[in-house]
């Protein structure tokens, strides 16, 4: 700041307080009634918009398998974890929206090649050989085949979402672990 700059606002001091005293006084603000805010989805069922109904039944069927409940803590379908990557992937970019969409029409095209039924009609051993993909050993580069890298992405992705949602923060385990951070109380809710 310049002395020329600070000596004008000294200077300009007792006017703008004498200006502010003159102001009228406000009448006392009045409460405005305060409305109870819930969660969407206790009102209502949440509506897939991104997967098609083929799609979105393959994800949740996978979700459930990749993330069950265990341990008094709620798995995938619990947190609704699909119903949050549903939302998810429809705003992520077209290479990610993409591998998921050809991902759940592989396993579903699979399914019905080697067992002609859709893959949320398998029973555990038919999805076993499908998810075989899963059992490779993890690698920094990702898969060759497309279908290994969206199994890869979607275990990484469904567990991450069952993880921060509010339904498993909100759960107590049969032995939680210490946090080493701060953030607890952090989690996601659906959006509609």
């Amino acid at each position: 700041m310049q002395r020329r700059s600070f000596v004008q606002a000294l200077a300009g001091a007792p006017a703008a307080s004498a200006l502010f005293a003159q102001q009228p006084v406000r009448p006392a603000a009045v409460e405005l009634p305060k409305l109870e805010a819930s969660v969407p989805d206790v009102a209502a069922q949440t509506i897939p918009r991104f997967f098609t109904p083929a799609q979105f039944a393959t994800l949740s069927k996978i979700s459930g398998v990749l993330m069950p409940a265990i341990g008094g803590r709620p798995g995938a379908l619990e947190t609704e974890a699909p119903e949050f990557l549903d939302f998810l992937i429809g705003e992520s970019l077209p290479d990610r929206q993409e591998l998921y969409r050809a991902g759940l029409d592989a396993l579903n095209a699979q399914a019905k090649t080697r067992f002609s039924k859709a893959f949320p009609a398998l029973d555990a051993t038919q999805m076993e050989a499908l998810l075989a993909p899963l059992r490779e050993p993890w690698t920094p580069q990702p898969p060759a085949d497309p279908l290994a890298r969206f199994l890869r992405a979607a275990k990484q992705d469904v567990r991450t979402a069952t993880v921060n949602s509010r339904a498993y923060a909100t759960t107590a385990g049969p032995t939680p672990a210490p946090r080493r951070f701060g953030g607890g109380g952090l989690y996601w809710y659906p959006l509609d």
